[in-house]
């Protein structure tokens, strides 16, 4: 009998915040499986994330590198034709369900309109929408929760649009009418509904805690201000950080919140996260009374984190770890045994498909970028090394470039913007929080060298649009030294 598939997904979740006594749901599945603490995006932005996740191939190599929000660079969001993913691979042999966000966008259309699928789509973009309708409610956010920051289009031509800000309040509809809290009454719908004659696939895509911060009671005064704990780099944009994050959407926005603005957010955030964790412990309630609890694969990730005022930012769409490292927690069937609980090797989520074939039995017909990690967790693989490659190409449009990559306990930041192109290397192990460029010491460089030689290699191996720029880390130090940024 094949197991019981389960893949939960938050959007736009810190995994600094999680195993803290504020999400029990959540953190069980990492006690009860495998943990990794070095677990990256591959971008971090919504749409690329997941056709990275959900195919096992780099943005690169898939074609998805940017939310398809202007039309002129909208089919630089698309995960080409002939690149399998999970979806269709398990909608043969599972019984299918889907609810909450999907933003998994594919040439030729989205998932849930083939006319073929066997995926029961219970929530599309026009579902939630239709239900506050029928009940005469608004939607969370509004004007409030949005501000104007530019935005070029094909990197040539700039223009203002409007994306979520760090604004908090508390949504007055109530609790049945916000967003998660519908996905999950119709993830729990599904389930109560399911034929039960194959194996069940859930696919349970929650939105939170992604923006607005715009919440229901009793989640937005769950949180006392007292009881929020702000790390160290929240509000402090460090001077050896990338000036070119100004030209980006979270540098724009993080500037205009000051530390004491943003303990207010992190109270909300907070407050969001639980909500979150309260609907995925129905979900496992619900396996749990059906009786399929002990035979499911259980995944629980997010697509990216969230800067949150770290290093003045907010919102994704950098390298940092708030932004680029996820969770990532992988459940087993009962009589499977794990190597150990927790991993400290650096992975990617691009490995997370590769694994479910390897464990399930599934063949993608196209070649994948990850690696499955069945060895590593089954303790024939040394839990050490590891490396992870993140990009960014912009976020509505292709504008800013970043590329990035982890490995050793280093990372190296490219950060492109125009003409100019900006340096970050960062000791992980000693300086988790990154407030030390070790490109301004030059007993680095060789360091900084050589993991600018296998990013380079990354990129033109899976084809990147982009050429990595030169790196001279004496001259760059020149350029840079008598403006630092402040």
């Amino acid at each position: 009998m094949k197991p019981h598939v389960i893949v939960i997904m938050a959007d736009q979740l810190r995994a600094d915040v999680l195993g803290k006594g504020l999400t029990p749901n959540i953190d069980s599945i990492a006690e009860e499986g495998a943990q990794f603490n070095r677990a990256y995006c591959s971008c971090p932005l919504c749409v690329p994330s997941r056709g990275s996740l959900f195919t096992g191939t780099y943005p690169n190599t898939n074609g998805s590198l940017i939310n398809p929000w202007e039309p002129a660079d909208a089919a630089c969001g698309d995960v080409k034709k002939g690149i399998a993913n999970l979806y269709e691979l398990l909608e043969e042999d599972w019984e299918g369900i889907h609810s909450g966000k999907q933003h998994l966008f594919t040439e030729g259309g989205k998932l849930e309109d083939r006319p073929d699928s066997k995926i029961r789509w219970l929530t599309t973009e026009k579902t939630y929408a239709a239900y506050l309708k029928e009940n005469g409610k608004k939607a969370p956010g509004g004007p409030g929760f949005r501000m104007r920051v530019p935005e070029m289009v094909g990197g040539k031509i700039t223009r203002v649009s409007n994306y979520s800000n760090a604004n908090t309040g508390c949504y007055e509809e109530g609790e049945a009418f916000y967003f998660d809290r519908y996905f999950a009454d119709k993830a729990l719908e599904g389930l109560r509904d399911r034929e039960g004659k194959m194996p069940l696939f859930l696919s349970a895509m929650f939105l939170a805690p992604h923006p607005p911060l715009h919440i229901p009671q009793p989640w937005y005064g769950l949180v006392a201000p007292e009881e929020v704990r702000l790390p160290e780099n929240v509000g402090v944009f460090y001077p050896n950080q990338s000036p070119l994050q100004m030209y980006n959407l979270t540098g724009v926005v993080g500037a205009a919140y000051g530390r004491e603005e943003w303990k207010e957010a992190w109270r909300v955030y907070l407050g969001l996260v639980a909500m979150l964790d309260a609907c995925v412990g129905q979900i496992l309630d619900e396996l749990k009374e059906q009786g399929i609890y002990e035979d499911s694969l259980i995944v629980f990730t997010s697509d990216h984190g969230e800067m949150l005022g770290s290093h003045g930012l907010f919102q994704k769409m950098c390298m940092y770890e708030e932004s680029a490292r996820t969770p990532l927690y992988i459940k087993f069937p009962k009589g499977f045994h794990l190597s150990k609980q927790v991993f400290e090797k650096t992975v990617g989520q691009v490995d997370l498909l590769p694994t479910l074939c390897d464990y399930l039995g599934l063949h993608p017909g196209n070649a994948m970028d990850g690696r499955s990690l069945m060895p590593l967790l089954e303790g024939r693989e040394e839990d050490a090394g590891g490396e992870a490659f993140i990009q960014y190409d912009g976020n509505g449009s292709c504008s800013n470039f970043q590329r990035c990559i982890v490995k050793d306990g280093w990372k190296l930041i490219v950060d492109m913007f125009k003409d100019e192109a900006f340096f970050e290397l960062y000791d992980l192990e000693r300086d988790p929080q990154e407030t030390e460029n070790r490109m301004f010491s030059d007993d680095q460089d060789a360091r900084a060298l050589n993991l600018w030689e296998i990013l380079g290699s990354y990129m033109r191996r899976t084809g990147d649009r982009l050429r990595l720029p030169a790196l001279n880390p004496e001259a760059f130090r020149r350029s840079y030294a008598a403006f630092p940024c402040q």
